[in-house]
């Protein structure tokens, strides 16, 4: 894994902002937009996703980094979990759910790759700083 400069070059970052533009997308019509609490609460868990990745990555250190990470994997299961609600609500189809789902799920793996890519750097004793 090379060595990245920006929270704007990280993988899991570019992924996390695919996947929310796409829920912004999809929850800007319809059934959707009027539902505001599931509507909003999806769009804030796709947002934290970016957001945690940046967060850490300006921090500086492998700890503080793989903390904020977490936070964004989970927020990724969040995502996921919030997709069920829209699809049984009718929100969505099953075509759209599976590709958000899996979009999901991709961002989320990068994410638990960057923390055992960061986890094991530790061990090594190298250390990440975004300064």
């Amino acid at each position: 894994m090379s060595a990245f400069q920006r929270f704007e070059d990280i993988e899991a970052w570019q992924k996390a902002r695919e996947l929310t533009k796409a829920i912004y997308a999809l929850s800007n019509d319809g059934q959707f937009a009027r539902d505001f609490g599931l509507r909003d609460q999806i769009r804030r868990a796709s947002v934290s996703i970016m957001s945690n990745i940046a967060e850490g990555f300006g921090r500086g250190g492998n700890k503080e980094f793989m903390q904020f990470l977490s936070t964004a994997k989970g927020s990724a299961s969040e995502v996921q979990a919030q997709l069920y609600v829209a699809l049984d609500a009718n929100h969505i189809d099953e075509e759209q759910f599976k590709s958000l789902y899996a979009l999901a799920q991709s961002t989320g793996n990068m994410i638990g790759g960057l923390i055992r890519y960061l986890a094991k750097s530790e061990s090594k004793g190298i250390k990440y700083d975004s300064k």
